[in-house]
Formats: structure tokens, sequence, C-alpha cells
């Protein structure tokens, strides 16, 4: 812990012509700090996307329906928040480093307690115990890189993001592929965190030592007083919408191949593989494309994509298809959120306020998708029409929403 006291941190100043003016320069250390972020993020994204494509292999191991496993991820997932609420006083205490190292090992070295568990208990216990590590790790890396991009010529945190879902598509790959080798769930779970924790040694060492701080005003206690409650509500209802077509996509793929076309379990996985391996390319991609197609031209482009791709992955008949339908869906909805962050940044009033808003609309909905869904598929429904009934809504309301956000407007 830095008993130093917080470094005040420099942010770029844009000119006139728009040429970024780095505030801070940026050393060797600072390089290496980065390189530890960037493979942080990579690491985040593959520890969850290492089970997720054996959640139908999961769910017969603990022998509930599918429908009881959607309200089990629920249950996890609102422990998980309930643990969040200590991570302010845990950075706080620790500062982000000790807190990103802390945090990221305990959820390597819990992630095969969810290969291990055979009873609906312990999957829920460790699913939840790793979501409120995740929240933990998740705001610790982001702030050491909003840090770093802040000292560079030009910001990193679209690429580290994109970093994140190449870190998903990696391990959604590894898991499909060693299912359909027959490796078991349990030495799977065990060698992903094996690898990890020789990823966590070097990223530990890297770290940036000294917690920094924005300058700017403090948000007062009022919270969102001075901020219009309309352009608030619809940014959560936004961030509700997007929050709902993302999550239903990456954990239902494989449910929709597994269950309605009868596919190998090592097949299913290639549905989650297909939306992740679209957002990545879409979030690499996606700053050279707005600089070319313009801001709300690009938005438009991924609406139209989205929806195009999340109804050929809920209704068409050919298991090939839906695999391509992901594809486009994952490319179309890898620009809703940072679009949304971006606008909810710009947001005038209470700095803050917006995205505030968005989180919780976000967070709040994704607590409740996926008992939704599980709801669904309890019925007569097959995995696609249930998965249809909550994306295609979502997407159409997205679509007719996005364009009146407060701060679309370039």
């Amino acid at each position: 812990m830095n008993r130093s006291g917080p470094r005040t941190l420099k942010r770029h100043r844009i000119s006139c012509c728009g040429t970024i003016v780095p505030g801070v320069s940026f050393g060797a250390r600072d390089r290496r700090a980065t390189a530890s972020v960037a493979v942080q993020f990579f690491v985040n994204g593959a520890i969850f996307a290492s089970f997720i494509p054996r959640l139908p292999e999961i769910r017969d191991r603990i022998g509930v329906s599918t429908g009881v496993l959607g309200a089990l991820m629920t249950t996890a997932l609102v422990i998980g928040l309930a643990g969040s609420l200590a991570s302010a006083r845990i950075l706080d205490r620790f500062g982000t480093r000790v807190s990103l190292i802390g945090g990221a090992c305990l959820l390597v070295l819990t992630l095969p307690l969810i290969g291990f568990a055979t009873t609906p208990a312990v999957f829920v216990i460790a699913l939840g115990f790793m979501a409120a590590l995740d929240v933990i790790v998740d705001v610790s890396m982001n702030l050491q890189g909003s840090w770093l991009s802040g000292r560079r010529h030009a910001p990193i945190m679209n690429r580290l993001h994109g970093l994140w879902s190449l870190g998903t598509v990696v391990g959604g790959l590894a898991a499909a592929r060693l299912t359909a080798s027959d490796v078991s769930l349990q030495v799977h779970l065990v060698g992903v965190s094996m690898v990890l924790s020789l990823a966590l040694i070097f990223i530990s060492r890297g770290l940036l030592r000294t917690d920094e701080h924005a300058e700017g005003k403090p948000i007062g206690s009022s919270g969102i007083a001075g901020t219009s409650r309309l352009p608030l509500l619809l940014l959560a209802l936004a961030g509700a919408l997007a929050i709902s077509v993302e999550l239903v996509s990456n954990d239902w793929a494989a449910f929709r191949l597994r269950d309605d076309f009868e596919t190998s379990a090592g097949f299913a996985g290639l549905g989650f593989v297909a939306f992740t391996l679209g957002m990545t390319a879409g979030r690499f991609n996606g700053d050279a494309l707005q600089v070319r197609l313009g801001h709300d031209r690009l938005a438009r482009i991924s609406v139209l994509a989205a929806t195009a791709g999340l109804t050929g992955a809920a209704l068409l008949p050919d298991k090939y298809a839906v695999l391509a339908s992901y594809v486009m869906a994952g490319a179309g909805v890898s620009t809703f959120f940072p679009k949304l962050y971006d606008d909810a940044a710009q947001l005038p009033g209470k700095r803050g306020a917006g995205l505030a808003a968005l989180t919780a609309g976000s967070r709040v909905t994704g607590l409740l998708v996926p008992a939704v869904v599980g709801g669904l598929t309890a019925t007569s429904l097959s995995v696609g029409t249930a998965t249809g009934i909550v994306v295609i809504p979502s997407a159409l309301a997205f679509a007719a929403l996005t364009f009146y956000v407060p701060g679309q407007q370039r």
C-alpha cells in the first residue's frame, strides 16, 4: 500500500486542431505496467469463458433443468452484487495494485470449484464468490488502464477492452476443443487455473505501484442533483436493453445449438465462440470505423447488424447459419456499450451521474435476464424461441432509443 498518498494525474490536453498533448512522459516503467494491465484484461476475459461453453455439461453434472440453472445463475449474481458493495472500501484500504493481485489470485484459484461442483449449492457459492471478486479486479484494472492511457500520446482503453474480448474467444475455443476431445471438466479448469496463475506472476511485477486520481471537482453528496432525470432514465434503459442482448447471446448460445439441434457438446461451445469472435473483431476495429464512417452512421449500422444477427441466431433452422448469425450479432453488439459509455460521460450536470445510471440499468437487468430466459426454456418453447422473445424486442427497442440517448449528437 502506498503511504505517500496518491499523485495527481495529468490528463491529455486537446489542442484546437485536435492534437493530443500528453501531460506526463511515458517511460519504461509505464510501458511495463501497460503490458501487465493488457495481460490482465486478457486473463479476465478468459476466466469466465473457460466454463461458459460447458454450462450444459455443468447443468447435467449438478442435476438441474435449464430453467433451474438460470435461477441458480441469477442467485450467484445477486451474491456477487452484494459482495461488490465492499469493493470501494477495499480499493481505498489496499489500493488498486494489491486489490487487483489479491482478487485475481482468488478468482483463478476458485475457478476449479465450478468443475468439481456436484450440487447446486456448491455451484452457486463458487460462482457468487467469483462474481464478487470479478468486480474488484475489473475496477482495479480499468483504473490502472485509464491512468496509463492518460500518459500516452494516444489512448489505449479500446484496445484493452479488445484484449478482454480476445481472452473470451481464446477461452471459449479452448473449452470447445477440450470438450470435443473428451477432456474432463475438472482437468480442464484445473489446467486453466494453473496457466493463468503463471500469467499473474508476470502481471503482479509490472503494475503501477502508486494510485493516481483525476483532477476535477468532487461529486457532491446529492448524487444526481443538477442533472435532468429524463436523460438518466434513458441511459439506464439503454444499458438494460444492451446488456439483455449481450448476456443472452453469451450465456445461451451453447444451449441453442445443443438442445435445439442436438449437436455435440464441442460443437455447441462454438456458439459462444462465434458471438465473442464477432464482438472481438468489432472492438478492435471500432475506433477506425468510427473515424471513417462517423459516430452516428456507425451506430446505425451496428444496430442493424446486431438485430439481423440476433434474429437469425434465434430463428434460423440450420446450425451453421446460426453460427454465422452469432458472428454478425457479436460484431453489431460490440459497439453498443462503448457508445453508451461515451454518451454517459458527456452528459451535462453532475459528473459521473450518467455513468452511474447506465451501470445501474445494466447490472440490475443482468440479474433478471438469466431467470427470465431460464423460465421460458422450462416451458414447451425451444431455446431459440425463448432467447428470441428476449433479444429481438430488446434490439428493436435499443434501435429506437439509441438515437435519443443524450450526448449522441456530435
